[in-house]
C-alpha cells in the first residue's frame, strides 16, 4: 500500500514538473514569436520636422517645444513611441517630405510651411480633419485668429491646423521721426501719409548736399498690391487681368516712393545703421532683434517700433500672415492618437505658450497671444513701449496669400512686369496692356 502511494505521488510530481516545463517552453516560444512580429513593441508615431527656426533666425531651441509636447502626449499614451528625424534643413524639408510620401514612408504628422499646403494637397498626402474637429468637444476652431486658421483650409476641407505665425509689418525708426518732429502714424494711415513722411525725412543731415537719410527701404510690389486690394489672377490661376485700375495705382505709388531716393539702391545696412525711417519686416525678425541677446548686434543706436502697413486708395491696412501648420498623413494608421498629438502642439495653451519662450513667431491662439502675460513678455523682450493694440489691429487685418500651383513662377513674372514698367518711360496703361498679354501667354503655357 505504501509503495502504491509513493508511486502515485511520484507520478503527480512528474506530471506537475512536465506541465511546468511545458509552460516554460511555451512562454519562451511565444516570447520569440511576439518579439519577431512586434506584438510586444510600442506603437509608433512619426513626426516630420525640419531643423532650425521657421523664421530663418539663429535659434538653438528648435526641438524644445516638440519634445515637451511629446512628453505630455506620452503621459496619456504610454503605449506609444513618438519619434522624429532631426537635422533636416528647412530648405531641404519640402523635397524630403515629398520623397517620403512617394516611398510610402511618410510621417504620421508633419509640419507644413505656409506655401506648401496646396502642394501636399494635390498629391493626396493630407488627411481631411473636418470630422475629427466636429466630433471633438475639446477643440475650438474659433480660438484661433481667423486668417491663421484658414491657412490650413483648402478646397472645402480643413487640411491642417496652425502652429505658429507672424505678420509682415512696417518697422519705424522712431529716432528719425522724433528728430524731424513727426508723430508716429496711426494704425489706419494711408499711402499719402506714408509718402509725405518719406518725403520729409529724405535729405542730407550734414548739409553737404548728399542725401544720407531716406524714407523707406524694402517696400515691394507685393506690399503695394496687397495694400491696394489687387486681385489680378482668376480663381483657378489660369488667367489674369493686369489692366485693372488697382494695379496702375500700385505701380504709380511705387514709382513715387522709389524716386525719393534718386536712384540710390538702399541696403539692409542702411536701415540697421539708422539711416532709413521705414522698412517692412516679418514680426518674428522684430522679436528676434529687439531681444536682449541680439539687440547689440543689429539695429542698435536708435529706437524703433512696429506699425501696421499703410493702405492704398482701393485697399486697407492689410498685412500678409505667414503661418506654419501641422498636417496629418492620409495614410496614418493612428488617426485618433495623431489628432491628440496635433491638438497638444496647436491647441494646448501650455505648449503653445512655449512659442514665446523658444521661437520668434506668435501663437495663432487669440486669447493666448493677447493675454496680459504674453503682453508683458513681449514688452520685456522688445521694449516697454511695445503696443499690443498694434499687433491686435494687424492680426485682425491680416490676409493669406493664394499659394496656387506655379505660385513662385507666377510671382517672378509679375515682378519682371512691374520692374519693367517702373524702368520704362512709356504710358502706364499701355504698358499694362502689353504685359497683360505676356502674362496670360505665360499662364497658358504653364498649364
Amino acid at each position: 500500500m505504501n509503495n502504491l502511494k509513493k508511486e502515485l505521488a511520484a507520478r503527480r510530481y512528474w506530471r506537475v514538473a512536465a506541465a511546468g516545463l511545458l509552460i516554460l517552453i511555451s512562454g519562451i516560444l511565444l516570447s520569440g514569436i511576439y518579439g519577431k512580429w512586434g506584438f510586444n513593441r510600442k506603437k509608433k508615431i512619426v513626426v516630420g520636422v525640419f531643423a532650425g527656426s521657421y523664421w530663418d533666425i539663429e535659434n538653438g531651441y528648435y526641438y524644445r517645444i516638440l519634445d515637451e509636447a511629446i512628453s505630455k502626449f506620452r503621459e496619456k499614451h504610454p503605449d506609444y513611441e513618438v519619434v522624429y528625424t532631426s537635422g533636416i534643413r528647412k530648405s531641404d524639408y519640402p523635397e524630403w517630405l515629398a520623397e517620403q510620401f512617394m516611398q510610402g514612408s511618410a510621417p504620421d504628422l508633419f509640419f507644413i510651411p505656409g506655401n506648401y499646403l496646396d502642394t501636399f494637397a494635390r498629391i493626396g498626402a493630407l488627411h481631411p480633419l473636418d470630422d475629427l474637429i466636429y466630433e471633438d468637444d475639446d477643440f475650438d476652431p474659433w480660438a484661433y485668429y481667423p486668417t491663421a486658421y484658414n491657412a490650413g483650409y483648402l478646397n472645402g476641407n480643413q487640411l491642417a491646423i496652425p502652429y505658429e505665425c507672424a505678420p509682415r509689418m512696417m518697422f519705424v525708426n522712431k529716432t528719425i521721426l522724433d528728430a524731424e518732429g513727426i508723430d508716429m502714424p496711426d494704425s489706419d494711415w494711408t499711402w499719402e501719409d506714408f509718402l509725405s513722411i518719406c518725403r520729409s525725412v529724405t535729405h542730407s543731415t550734414d548739409e553737404n548736399g548728399v542725401i544720407n537719410q531716406f524714407g523707406v527701404r524694402g517696400y515691394t510690389w507685393q506690399d503695394a498690391f496687397c495694400a491696394n486690394s489687387v486681385r489680378i489672377l482668376s480663381p483657378d490661376g489660369k488667367s489674369c487681368d493686369f489692366t485693372v485700375g488697382e494695379v496702375g495705382e500700385a505701380i504709380s505709388f511705387l514709382e513715387r516712393i522709389n524716386n525719393l531716393s534718386s536712384g540710390y539702391a538702399l541696403s539692409n545696412a542702411d536701415f540697421s545703421n539708422g539711416n532709413v525711417a521705414f522698412q517692412p519686416m516679418v514680426f518674428s525678425e522684430y522679436r528676434a532683434y529687439k531681444s536682449k541677446e541680439l539687440s547689440l548686434k543689429k539695429y542698435s543706436g536708435f529706437e524703433w517700433e512696429c506699425l501696421s502697413m499703410p493702405s492704398g486708395p482701393s485697399g486697407d491696412n492689410v498685412s500678409v500672415l505667414d503661418t506654419l501648420c501641422l498636417g496629418m498623413s492620409k495614410k496614418t494608421s493612428h488617426e485618433k492618437e495623431v489628432w491628440e498629438l496635433m491638438k497638444i502642439l496647436t491647441f494646448d495653451e501650455q505648449i503653445q505658450g512655449k512659442i514665446f519662450d523658444y521661437s520668434e513667431g506668435i501663437s495663432p491662439l487669440t486669447s493666448l497671444t493677447e493675454s496680459e502675460e504674453t503682453a508683458k513678455l513681449l514688452r520685456q523682450g522688445t521694449g516697454s513701449r511695445f503696443n499690443m493694440d498694434t499687433l491686435r489691429f494687424v492680426m485682425e487685418k491680416s490676409i493669406m496669400p493664394r499659394y496656387i500651383k506655379g505660385y513662385g513662377e507666377i510671382n517672378e513674372q509679375i515682378s519682371i512686369a512691374v520692374q519693367s514698367i517702373l524702368e520704362s518711360s512709356s504710358n502706364l496703361q499701355m504698358e499694362q496692356i502689353i504685359w497683360n498679354r505676356k502674362l496670360n501667354s505665360y499662364l497658358k503655357n504653364l498649364q
